[in-house]
């Protein structure tokens, strides 16, 4: 294990497959204790052990983020167990792509629900505890990372209300980084391309058809790629702010 983040506790959403559970397994690598946040108890209890196993220290803490006083509830719970929040990491997230006609306003209302309101609750709960560790920390910083895509930055037909929340994740980073940057809480974005997760698993199953053909051949990032970018975000010198760092497949030209 590193010790770049030795003394420093660091909470992801999203935590119980994917990115969330490769960037958990990174910080705890880096020697942070790890909040993993989720709504899946059974595979945060089960990541929780692993990085037990491995020396680290982990607690699992089941919430659903899109409701307002349980992303607080787990904040606090995180800050009140482990005593301090110095990373957070913004992972939660969900795609249901397709074209706009006759789409169903539910999973519109899904993406809206979790990638920006679950992210929002989330931060906005965090934000004092982590003011407060870039103040009495040894490492006199604190990270905020969130967790975009390609398609917060390249608009496609049938992503239509995904890239309006990605878009909208990249505007409010852009924002709240320059609102916290001289109180030494560095605010980024990463912005993944096409990874190998659940992610087509919320897909209809006439989409999901369509994208299988359009990933076909392609060799698509793994989580573990994702969750090195982050690892690199949090563990610069305080005198280093990466704001954006964008990572596509090697054969991706979106």
């Amino acid at each position: 294990m590193s010790t770049r983040l030795q003394d420093t506790v660091a909470l992801v959403t999203g935590a119980s497959s994917g990115i969330g559970a490769a960037t958990a397994l990174s910080l705890a690598a880096e020697g942070a204790a790890v909040a993993l946040v989720a709504r899946r108890r059974d595979r945060l209890e089960e990541l929780a052990e692993k990085i037990r196993a491995e020396g680290g220290t982990a607690l699992a803490v089941e919430a659903n983020i899109t409701e307002q006083d349980r992303a607080a509830a787990a904040v606090e719970r995180v800050v009140a167990q482990l005593g301090r929040l110095d990373v957070l990491v913004n992972n939660a997230g969900v795609g249901m792509p397709g074209p706009v006609l006759n789409a169903p306003a539910q999973e519109w209302e899904r993406m809206l629900t979790v990638n920006l309101r679950g992210l929002l609750h989330v931060t906005h709960a965090a934000l004092p505890h982590l003011l407060r560790a870039a103040e009495d920390s040894p490492r006199r910083v604190a990270d905020l990372v969130n967790i975009s895509s390609t398609a917060g930055r390249v608009a496609r037909p049938g992503t239509a209300v995904y890239s309006m929340t990605k878009f909208g994740v990249n505007g409010f980073t852009e924002a709240l980084r320059q609102e916290v940057m001289r109180q030494r809480v560095r605010v980024s974005v990463v912005e993944p391309g096409t990874v190998d997760t659940e992610f087509v698993t919320h897909t209809r199953d006439e989409i999901r058809a369509s994208l299988d053909q359009q990933l076909a051949g392609m060799e698509m990032l793994r989580p573990e790629d994702i969750a090195d970018a982050v690892a690199f975000v949090v563990t610069r010198d305080r005198r280093v702010s990466v704001n954006e760092v964008l990572v596509r497949a090697a054969d991706q030209t979106w």
